[in-house]
């Protein structure tokens, strides 16, 4: 069974920073999946946020978080992260992390696209 497991999410001041983890504790090698990051605010629909394709690790990053947050995976830890810098009010959410069995050049932003999700993180934007 498939299972991934986000961590990192927390209280954080407008501009400050967090770095969220999603760790596939067991069933897959995150290498050969596409990997990306979902969020989710109260009220509103899940939105894709950054995608790691799987083999090459080529990103790709909604308009919204571009230049802010950075996608990264660490192979030998079967993990991947998200560094989120200079936070918003409006980055607020429950993050998901999502991963797909797929080829290098395939990358999704969508949340139909992905089979295994994790259980969320909170991530508070407050002062």
């Amino acid at each position: 069974q498939v299972q991934l497991v986000e961590s990192g999410g927390g209280l954080v001041q407008p501009g400050g920073s967090l770095r969220l983890s999603c760790a596939a504790a067991s069933g897959i090698t995150l290498n050969y999946y596409a990997v990306a990051w979902f969020r989710q605010a109260p009220g509103k629909d899940r939105e894709g946020v950054s995608c790691s394709t799987s083999i090459d690790g080529t990103t790709y990053y909604a308009d919204s978080v571009k230049g802010r947050f950075t996608i990264s995976r660490d192979n030998a830890k079967n993990t991947v992260y998200l560094q989120m810098n200079s936070l918003k009010p409006e980055d607020a959410a429950v993050y998901y992390c999502a991963a797909e069995h797929s080829g290098s050049a395939w990358f999704s932003l969508d949340k139909d696209e992905y089979e295994y999700w994790g259980q969320g993180t909170q991530v508070t934007v407050s002062s």
